[in-house]
């Protein structure tokens, strides 16, 4: 027998239930506004740190100026793909702006060219990382290199030069009293330890492969490695001094031909290291 409430004998629905729905949808609705209001917030707290100020990235080789860099790079991830090293990283969420944009950590793994033709540089689609700026661009004093940089592993060959026309950071010995040189020690043994996974190119390992740093033990009288292994000739040199109680002791001291490449800071035995390098900083008269 059909309900008279309706012509199939099914109860309609009272108004209250209706209400009910209406009143769940509403929560449901409010709860979504809160949430993604909390997600935008938090998203914005990692461009805070970039508009004030913060401690800029090392950029791969041949970097535009940082906001040329930044609206340039369309983030595809090429100069990561073809680093033989894998020095190349994509900032995460707490680089703001520079979000997926590529940088380097040079304490953890530096640039070494072990490519030789800096493949970065060959492999960016846009021009953010380029050898030859364009010249609506503007150049800071200082970036510039006086000549082309000599690669240590190719200066025996007809071209040993690289054609990389500015520095992308300038090393510094930001803790004389942490470094082995001019405290009068040497050193022996894994400058990082058997678990650091930092890898360099070894002439005389492998000139085309790079190999393990935690591979490759040193042994020194005086510890010299920032020096010995920095890929670019002339880029840092060991000088003499007379230390406090009349002992000859050495420091390593930068020298303008630095192009921030950050190995002097990753092969450092000292913890934290005493040399390192600042990112997009430019070479200044007599800062030797």
């Amino acid at each position: 027998m059909s309900s008279p409430d309706s012509p199939s004998g099914r109860k309609a629905p009272q108004p209250g239930v209706s209400l009910e729905k209406a009143q769940k949808a509403r929560r449901k609705f409010m709860q979504s506004v809160g949430l993604t209001a909390g997600v935008v917030g938090l998203s914005l707290l990692g461009y805070i740190p970039v508009v004030d100020a913060r401690a800029p990235r090392l950029r791969p080789p041949g970097a535009l100026n940082e906001p040329d860099f930044l609206s340039s790079c369309i983030k595809c991830g090429q100069c990561v793909q073809v680093c033989p090293v894998q020095a190349i990283r994509l900032g995460d969420l707490d680089d703001g702006f520079g979000v997926g944009v590529p940088y380097i950590a040079p304490r953890d793994q530096a640039c070494d060219f072990s490519c030789d033709a800096v493949q970065c540089i060959l492999a960016c689609p846009t021009g953010a990382l380029t050898y030859k700026k364009p010249e609506f661009l503007d150049t800071r004093d200082g970036a510039p290199l006086a000549r082309l940089p000599i690669l240590k592993a190719k200066e025996k060959d007809p071209e040993p030069t690289l054609n990389l026309k500015e520095r992308f950071g300038v090393a510094r010995l930001a803790r004389p009293e942490s470094c082995l040189a001019v405290q009068g020690k040497g050193f022996k043994g894994l400058a990082r330890g058997a678990a650091f996974r930092g890898e360099m190119r070894y002439m005389d390992v492998d000139r085309w492969k790079p190999v393990p740093v935690r591979e490759h033990p040193y042994e020194r009288d005086v510890c010299d490695l920032c020096v010995t292994e920095c890929p670019i000739k002339d880029a840092i040199a060991m000088v003499g001094f007379v230390a406090p109680d009349g002992s000859r002791r050495f420091k390593p001291v930068v020298l303008e031909q630095c192009v921030g490449c950050g190995v002097c800071e990753m092969i450092c035995p000292a913890e934290p290291a005493a040399i390192v390098v600042e990112a997009q900083a430019v070479w200044k008269e007599g800062q030797a």
